[in-house]
């Protein structure tokens, strides 16, 4: 293949990065050609044009962003309405949508879908004409191949019965005609996913040496793009093939390994103990020799657990983040957080639920405080005497210049989702024991006896084969430092007192976990889907519907026991599939 320059590179993908952005993302542009549309002899011309359609279709996801919050949090229970929330919102958190719902319109994602099948199918071309070679083919259509079947999973969770279409089509419109596209039931879609996604042709990241792969202003894109190995770890899980998922999601969590010795290799995705001295980490901590003093919280955008979600891409955040989209302040898309969230910037339109304020309230910290640091101190804060989620307000509210600022992050994928979903992987898996040790204080903690030998040869690792194999070894006689001995587990680096024992039964430990899931990742866009999944799993609906009744009624909703009969049928989970 011939060397790109860098030079070469950062050109290219600038041209296509300005191109993106020169898009509105409210368009319906795929429903009305303009009279300038360039004709695709002129757009898939080589790889620097794939290069442009593969940006244009993260130009265009970008657009999911506000929706896939408000799907996956307000239908479920840690988020809830405010004064300002439109009867849209109230709809949306109540279970009682009406047919003009923007927020309930399949469209959105239909138009992402479309883009995708059109790529996807102009690569095809491409590759038959010779215009780009077949590693660069392979690398570019299983990228847009993975953004098509997350959507399609977005919809499956959110609509249950959809249209399952992998060409591009004429008229978007035909999607609602079912005779010409049947919907599938949200198992058979399922299906047709995991089968599509295994068998892409490149599940790993783009090369390094991709012109995809660069830096610009501070940004390096690699973690702009869908990882593929968490996508199926995820699509595994749903289709309960638990030791697949495992396999998957262990692949990413060994990525420093696969990368040789270096200086993140015990620390990529490792969810890694605290740094007392320094406070240079992720991680829920206190001043040293102050840790009964709670005004020592590191609470800072620069250190600690606050920082995951307001620190620049360095290093740290790369131990953390896998997958991450930025928003900026001089292009599109812009930010649409900011006015979700935010009482000071914004509109103020959602905030924590009492039922979430509560979890948090409900857990105790290492030192016998008796909350959980995570909650009211680093994911929401009260601002003017509201309770505001924060997560996606750190960059946005730091001091600026008189600009307006917009910075901000849709946040996708990082280590401790992963570790979180490897967790319930392995628990269904009956690895009970590699599970409590990866929600709670790491592999080193779970496997070692009381006293610690001096010797630790044959101690504090599984010993089991791929993907639970952990070698989580830390001694000095012999000195041994193996790739697991950072790791803290999730509550560990958060903190907190453990979350049951060692020898729980399977359905208490799948509760630990899913309850962790809402304390670590509250607001990231995965709620409503854990609460699905486990209650699909457990053909248990109370599961899911008591949670939805909890916080509605903590606030005094008259309809939290009709919604709770309500979600009691599977069937009302899903929303309408009303296209406006």
């Amino acid at each position: 293949m011939t060397t790109i320059s860098t030079k070469t590179k950062k050109h290219t993908l600038l041209w296509a990065i300005a191109l993106v952005f020169s898009l509105s993302s409210c368009s319906d542009f795929l429903d009305v050609v303009p009279e300038d549309k360039l004709v695709e002899e002129q757009v898939y011309r080589n790889v620097y044009d794939a290069d442009a359609a593969v940006i244009g279709v993260y130009g265009k996801f970008m657009a999911l962003a506000e929706k896939n919050v408000i799907l996956n949090e307000m239908r479920a229970d840690l988020m809830t309405t405010t004064r300002n929330s439109s009867p849209l919102l109230k709809e949306i958190s109540e279970h009682n949508v009406s047919a003009n719902n923007p927020y309930a319109n399949p469209k959105d994602f239909y138009i992402v879908i479309q883009n995708c099948n059109d790529v996807l199918k102009n690569f095809d071309i491409m590759l038959a004409q010779k215009k780009f070679t077949q590693g660069e083919y392979d690398q570019r259509y299983s990228d847009i191949g993975a953004i098509r079947s997350w959507v399609y999973l977005q919809l499956g969770i959110h609509y249950g019965s959809v249209p399952y279409i992998t060409e591009p089509i004429e008229n978007l419109e035909d999607v609602k005609n079912i005779s010409k596209f049947p919907r599938l039931s949200f198992n058979e879609l399922l299906d047709k996913l995991v089968e599509f996604t295994e068998n892409l042709p490149y599940k790993d990241l783009y090369s390094a040496e991709s012109s995809m792969v660069i830096t610009i202003d501070g940004y390096n894109t690699a973690k702009f793009f869908i990882n593929k190995e968490c996508l199926l770890g995820d699509l595994q899980l749903w289709k309960g093939n638990y030791l697949a998922a495992a396999n998957h999601y262990k692949f990413v969590m060994e990525t420093a390994t696969r990368g040789g010795a270096n200086t993140a290799l015990y620390d990529t995705y490792r969810v890694k103990f605290a740094e007392v001295i320094t406070h240079d980490d992720l991680a829920v901590g206190y001043v040293r020799y102050s840790e009964q003093d709670a005004k020592g919280l590191i609470d800072s955008n620069t250190q600690g657990w606050r920082s995951i979600f307001a620190r620049d891409r360095d290093q740290l955040w790369n131990d953390e983040w896998i997958w991450s989209l930025p928003f900026e302040n001089n292009f599109a898309p812009k930010n649409p957080f900011i006015k979700l969230f935010s009482n000071k910037n914004g509109d103020y339109l959602v905030k924590p639920s009492q039922s979430a304020i509560d979890l948090w309230n409900s857990q105790t910290q290492a030192n016998n405080f008796p909350y959980d640091a995570r909650g009211s101190k680093f994911t929401y804060k009260i601002v003017n005497g509201d309770p505001v989620i924060m997560k996606y307000l750190y960059s946005s509210e730091a001091v600026t210049s008189t600009v307006a600022n917009t910075k901000g992050q849709w946040f996708l994928y990082r280590a401790a989702k992963l570790h979180l979903r490897y967790a319930e992987a392995a628990n269904r898996n009956n690895q009970q024991k590699i599970a409590y040790a990866i929600l709670n204080f790491g592999i080193k903690s779970a496997y070692q006896p009381d006293p610690i030998p001096t010797d630790v040869t044959n101690i504090q690792q599984t010993l089991l084969p791929f993907p639970y194999d952990f070698d989580a070894r830390m001694g000095d006689f012999p000195n041994f430092r193996a790739n697991w001995h950072r790791g803290a587990g999730i509550r560990g680096r958060a903190y907190m007192k453990a979350a049951g024992a060692i020898g729980d039964d399977m359905i208490t430990t799948e509760n630990n976990i899913i309850q962790e899931d809402a304390l670590e990742l509250a607001y990231e866009g995965s709620r409503w889907e854990d609460l699905v999944r486990i209650a699909l799993r457990r053909n248990d609906p109370a599961f899911l519907a008591d949670k939805v009744y909890d916080k509605l009624s903590k606030e005094g909703n008259s309809n939290a026991s009709t919604v709770r009969t309500k979600l009691m049928n599977v069937q009302n989970w899903y929303l309408p599939f009303n296209w406006n």
